[in-house]
Order: C-alpha cells, then structure tokens, then sequence
C-alpha cells in the first residue's frame, strides 16, 4: 500500500473575505504536513494537496465539513512520494483564469453544461451529431486528447472565450468538453450556452476521473498534470502515444519545462534531445546564464527572485 495520496479538486462557491482564508487555509495545510498548490477565489476552490493517507482523509473532512464546500468531489491518486515540494495557497481573482468574471453573464453556480459520468460520455462520444471539444492549451493536448476531439490553438484558458467564433459551425452538434479535472469547462461550457450553443454538455470530474472509472478508453497519449509528476497515464484499455519530441520528432510521452527559466516553455522532448540539450528546448537556451541543472525531470520548483535594494 502507498503511503502517500495526491488530490485534485475544485468547488465554485462563494467566500466571504477570501483572502483571509487563503491565509489560514495555508496555515491549515502546513498544520498537517501537506504540500500542494490551491487558489482561493471569491467564486471558490481550486487545489492540488499531496501528504499522507492520515493527512489527506483529514483535508477532505475538513473541506466537506464546510458546508460552503460540503459538495467538493476528489479525484484521488496514490503515489509513491508527494506530487509538491512546498505548500502555496494563494488568492487570486478567479480559482481558473478565464478573464470570465461577470457572474451576471457566466456563473456556473446557477449555468452551465449538463454534467456528464465518465461512462456516459464514453457512450456519447462517438455518436455522429456530437463534438467533443478539447478545452485546455496547447502543450496539454499535444501531450494527448480524445480520439477525434477538436482542439484550439490557445497558449492559456484565458484565450478560449476569443475561440468561440471558430466553434460556430458545431452550433447543430452536442458539444461534449472536457479538461483536466473538470474546472475549466464549467466556465467554457456556460459560456458556449451563452453564445447560443443549445446543446452543451461537460465530462463530470475530467480527464482524470475518466481514467478511473471508465479505463481511459480512446484517449490518447497522457494527461498532463500541474505538479511534478507532470504527466499521468489515463488509458487502461486502448494506450498508445501521440506526442512527438519537440526538436526531433521521434514519439515520446515525455513533457518538460525548458531549462532556461527565461523561457520555461513547455514541450514534449525524448530522452536523447534532452541529454544533448540538458533540458533546453533549443541551443540557444542553453546559453542563457540562469539555465537551471537538469535533473532528467524537467521540472523545477519556482525560487522567487531577489528584490533589488535602492541604495540612498
């Protein structure tokens, strides 16, 4: 039995004063030896925590127990070691950066797509009037995506809302999306319906959740995940690989951020071009005086930079 848990959840519900419980749920997480990142908003939750079995049962009961969060669903992983080096709780102005921030227009809490279990979207996904629309960026869904989704060539999710024009031509369809955990199509999804897509759905839990309960099928390739195990498999029943080395081209599953932390891009790269170009996604990265050791991971924890001091 593993002895460590990672999870992964999110909950839109409203939080008075939400920047002081970003601080205190922070001291909460370090009371039990949790590391993770979470973003608290005044719409909600959004986290990743990792710790003990014993730590992690504790968290969840904490969260359910608030009745703000009594709702939160959480996609549970074990894993040899914690997905985190360090804790962050941090507020920010969305727990999903979208630019979406009207609840008059788009609130999930009261619109959004109708939800759907892992194993009805299994049945759905290929009937000939539906759509499956990949809602993540770029990196994530060259990684891997469902056989056949329609992707957008966004950088960040906050790009999406200026990607519905280029969806029209599905306004006949069912639009099935789906992303990671599930966060981002409550936002994409309410605002599909708010453009006069009539028939719009959501994989209930994600990608992730998926995997658990309906074995992954027909998606294809890995899944990217936000912490230093950086990709997960999902499929159990039909596995292949999709993504390519960025600077070669062979097939490899292995994403990195570029060692060059000036440039920190994220792209799929063999072990060979990684050797060859010690973590860089280019020669010219591996010049750059800060480029950061490469440990054969490519993932590297953030050191906040030093303030420069005025002097007089």
């Amino acid at each position: 039995m593993k002895k460590y848990q990672t999870l992964l959840y999110y909950c839109y519900s409203y939080i008075a004063e939400a920047e002081q419980f970003a601080a205190d749920h922070l001291k909460f997480c370090k009371s039990l030896d949790l590391v993770g990142r979470i973003i608290v908003a005044d719409e909600g939750l959004n986290g990743t925590v990792s710790g003990t079995v014993e730590a992690c049962v504790a968290y969840m009961e904490a969260i359910h127990a608030d009745e703000r969060f009594a709702k939160t669903e959480f996609k549970i992983d074990d894993v040899e070691e914690p997905s985190f080096l360090k804790m962050h709780c941090r507020y920010k102005s969305e727990i999903v950066h979208s630019g979406l921030r009207d609840t008059s227009i788009i609130n999930p809490n009261e619109k959004t797509g109708k939800h759907l279990e892992p194993v009805d979207f299994m049945k759905m996904k290929d009937d000939e009037d539906v759509i499956i629309l990949d809602v993540r960026s770029n990196y994530e869904h060259n990684l891997g995506k469902f056989k056949n989704a329609v992707t957008l060539d966004i950088e960040n999710f906050r790009d999406f809302p200026e990607q519905i024009n280029q969806l029209a031509q599905y306004k006949d369809k069912k639009i099935l999306t789906y992303c990671t955990g599930g966060i981002k199509c409550e936002k994409a999804s309410a605002l599909l319906l708010h453009h006069g897509f009539n028939d719009v759905y959501q994989l209930h839990g994600g990608i992730i959740k998926y995997g658990k309960e309906a074995g992954g099928k027909d998606f294809e390739g890995k899944c990217y995940v936000f912490d230093n195990r950086i990709a997960v498999d999902v499929n159990e029943v039909n596995p292949t690989i999709v993504s390519v080395c960025y600077n070669c081209g062979k097939t490899t599953p292995k994403m990195i951020n570029c060692a060059n932390p000036e440039c920190n891009e994220h792209i799929t790269q063999c072990d060979d071009c990684g050797d060859e170009l010690q973590g860089c996604c280019s020669t010219a990265c591996t010049t750059n005086p800060r480029k950061r050791p490469y440990d054969g991971t490519g993932y590297y924890v953030k050191v906040p930079q030093p303030v420069a001091m005025k002097i007089g």
